[in-house]
């Protein structure tokens, strides 16, 4: 009996839209046919094409465009040389900071200059990492931390590096473990702050379904915070790496010791202290060789994957 009345009822349901619809001279679409439709349009949103990207297009897109901008910076310095535009000893020929990066590999001293200051880097920024990690998220939970201690944090931030170095000197002495604090008092509040952001940035809808099932603490951290604050907590690990990186370097510069070795920061200012211009550049593009290379090789993969889980990245790559 209750499905004769549903049954009668669907063509009265139908001619009073019909009738409603008159005006307009338009007969409405059938339900079944509007979520077909609406069905088909979400699967053609959702329908992203995901592809590998050719040796072809990556040398085109990746590799040809700072290959053109060094050559055309080569090209720009040597005509500067050639104009005359300054004195030579202020300007070297390029070829000059050639024959000085030549002189250092045939010595045998660049791989060990590099290296001496890429250590020191890297082992320094794995520790600001440890501690600034829990640091932040104790700062992004806690309140009352967060109102004591986010302030002086985004101040260390904006505090210049090398204004870290006369008072490292004077607490440690010339020794590697003065190196390592000035690099963490540089980086830990840059990871720190990143991580705050990232945490500010996650759905509390996240938290809330994350109780619901029990997650709380430590637990709720490592697998609801951090994985959902991956994309701020990753620009903070690269600005750290940064201010890791000119922290390092003003320390090498102004500290001087045997015992400290010789890294990038130290054989630019011996190259300073001998009036060696060419030796000055070398110097400098050694730098931030390094630094580029640090970015490319770990940073930009890590965040390429964080942001192509998210789906923020229409391409493979």
């Amino acid at each position: 009996m209750a499905g004769t009345e549903i049954t009668g009822e669907s063509p009265k349901t139908t001619a009073a839209v019909e009738k409603t619809d008159e005006p307009t001279g338009k007969r409405p679409k059938q339900s079944s046919q509007d979520l077909a439709g609406l069905e088909a349009g979400l699967d053609a949103l959702d329908a992203v094409q995901i592809r590998r990207t050719s040796p072809a297009e990556v040398l085109v897109q990746k590799v040809l465009p700072p290959v053109v901008a060094v050559a055309l910076i080569l090209l720009i310095w040597k005509v500067l040389v050639w104009a005359k535009v300054t004195a030579d000893y202020k300007l070297p020929d390029p070829k000059l900071v050639w024959d000085a990066l030549r002189d250092l590999w045939l010595k045998g001293e660049l791989l060990d200059i590099i290296w001496t200051s890429v250590s020191r880097g890297l082992f320094g920024f794995l520790i600001a990492l440890a501690i600034a990690t829990p640091l932040g998220l104790i700062v992004a939970r806690v309140k009352f931390v967060r109102a004591g201690i986010g302030p002086i944090l985004s101040g260390l931030q904006s505090l210049p590096s090398v204004a870290w170095v006369p008072p490292a000197v004077i607490w440690l002495g010339l020794n590697d473990k003065m190196m390592y604090t000035v690099i963490l008092l540089g980086a830990v509040p840059s990871i720190a702050n990143g991580l705050v952001s990232g945490i500010d940035q996650v759905p509390p809808l996240f938290l809330r379904a994350g109780r619901t099932l029990g997650a709380r603490g430590l637990v709720s951290a490592r697998h609801i915070l951090l994985p959902a604050a991956l994309p701020g907590y990753v620009a903070g690990l690269k600005q750290g790496w940064a201010f890791s990186w000119r922290s390092l370097m003003a320390a090498e510069i102004i500290a001087k010791s045997p015992d400290l070795g010789l890294g990038l920061g130290q054989y630019l200012e011996n190259q300073r202290n001998n009036s060696d211009m060419a030796g000055v550049l070398l110097g400098i593009i050694m730098i931030l060789f390094v630094g580029i290379a640090i970015e490319l090789l770990i940073f930009a993969p890590i965040e390429r994957r964080v942001l192509r889980s998210r789906g923020l990245l229409a391409n493979a790559r």
